[in-house]
């Protein structure tokens, strides 16, 4: 039975969700969040200096760089999406033009002369399901009009001019369109849509979902399947939460979401990387196995730097014997995390922090001080425990494989 899930698995369930993660439009919104990422890791490294200001009298405030960077990465996703489905369209000449329409339809469903009166965060990653949204919604109409044309193909006039007029109507009709429903009708838009995501937002939060979406990750991960594929979903969940966050300790109030890449990726789950493997990597370099050992000495430093790539493709992925601690993992850590975040004793983390590759425990205490220091050694013994008796059985195997090779 156990061996008819595993090849359900290999080849029917893996390949079907890889074929999924290729998907067009996964694709368009992965890339524009990766493109991202620097102006997301600029302020990660304000998070780091701002926080010399509670010590040092006189240093300057460094959030305004924050503001500028991450805060606007709403508008720059609204861009970036219909510019990357063009791309992936083959269609050079609509990438620049249906970018600069997704923002403007952004700014005008936002009322961007009233900017003064609403959430900065809007711009940034408060907006961002709405900034994803109004960025598909611009490629498709930019998309289906890229074959029409007010002019025949044996036209005198210059393709560049024909571009021009050829253009203009999907524009006025994506302009006009949001203008009669957010100006006309007064509609507010941006609330609407950010409502319809509000669901899957509070699930995450949820004691349930919180560990099912984790449980996922390292399952999906077991598998060699790219972590990338959920990005583009959990991403905006996960920035969005930690600007909630950061808006609530600006305003003097505790910060309340725990699905953030703070709390996932940086401080708490992923000591070595999705899954936890940094203390596998431990057992593999201390291993009587000479292919174990081989696989956690180039594992080390990619590990320590939150890198588990090689690990997962070294040993874990399809391998039935070490799979399944990554999927109990998945389980034992995160009700642990949320359980330490949601009872108050660790502080939940209220300031960006993008740099997954800073070593664990560093990025803990940094980002909930001396209790979230606690907490990840905990979770790192936890871990230990996990990984250690599946560990001895597969070192067995591979000793005695090598005893039969020699």
């Amino acid at each position: 039975m156990a061996n008819k899930a595993m090849v359900w698995l290999e080849e029917s369930f893996a390949p079907a969700l890889n074929k999924a993660a290729k998907n067009i439009w996964v694709e368009t919104i992965k890339d524009a969040l990766m493109q991202v990422l620097p102006l997301i890791l600029v302020g990660s490294l304000v998070t780091v200096f701002a926080i010399l200001q509670d010590y040092i009298p006189g240093f300057p405030n460094l959030w305004t760089l924050s503001s500028y960077t991450m805060g606007l990465i709403g508008l720059f996703i609204a861009f970036l999406i219909p510019f990357n489905y063009m791309e992936k369209k083959k269609l050079p000449k609509m990438r620049i033009v249906s970018g600069m329409t997704a923002v403007c339809l952004f700014a005008l469903i936002l009322r961007l002369e009233e900017l003064a009166e609403l959430e900065y965060s809007a711009l940034g990653a408060g907006g961002m399901f709405v900034s994803i949204i109004i960025g598909i919604i611009v490629a498709i109409v930019m998309g289906l009009f890229s074959h029409f044309s007010f002019f025949s193909k044996n036209s005198a006039i210059p393709d560049f001019v024909r571009f021009w007029f050829d253009s203009m109507l999907p524009i006025v009709l994506l302009i006009t369109a949001g203008w009669v429903v957010v100006y006309l009708l007064n509609f507010n838009l941006f609330a609407f849509i950010q409502g319809l995501f509000r669901p899957l937002t509070a699930i995450s939060e949820s004691f349930g979902g919180f560990v099912l979406i984790y449980f996922i990750m390292c399952f999906l991960y077991s598998m060699g399947i790219s972590t990338w594929i959920y990005y583009a979903v959990l991403s905006p969940i996960m920035l969005s939460g930690i600007a909630a966050n950061m808006e609530a300790a600006a305003a003097g109030l505790s910060a309340t979401h725990i699905m953030t890449t703070e709390v996932v990726y940086v401080a708490f789950l992923a000591i070595g990387g999705t899954g936890a493997t940094l203390s596998l990597v431990f057992m593999l370099m201390a291993s009587k196995s000479k292919r174990c050992k081989s696989i956690g000495m180039a594992s080390f430093v990619p590990g320590l730097l939150n890198i588990n790539e090689p690990v997962v493709f070294g040993c874990i992925a399809w391998n039935p014997i070490l799979m399944i601690p990554m999927w109990i993992q998945g389980v034992f850590l995160s009700v642990i995390t949320y359980i330490g975040l949601r009872s108050g004793i660790v502080p939940i983390p209220k300031s960006v922090f993008g740099l997954w590759y800073t070593p664990y425990p560093v990025a803990s205490f940094i980002l909930s001080g001396i209790a979230g220091l606690a907490l990840c050694l905990i979770l790192f013994a936890v871990s230990f425990a996990i990984w250690y008796p599946f560990f001895k059985v597969y070192e067995k195997q591979q000793i005695a494989a090598e005893k039969t090779e020699d």
